[in-house]
């Protein structure tokens, strides 16, 4: 579904981070090409 596809994260410092995202989609054949973990408040 992914395969071949870049994706934008963003994580939540009270939920699930960035990198936590990162390793999810990474074998499905997503390409990231940003991530970050923020704090929204």
């Amino acid at each position: 579904m992914l395969k071949g596809k870049k994706v934008a994260i963003l994580g939540d410092r009270d939920g699930v981070p960035g990198p936590a995202i990162e390793e999810c989609v990474k074998p499905l054949g997503a390409e990231v090409a940003f991530s970050a973990t923020e704090c929204f408040v």
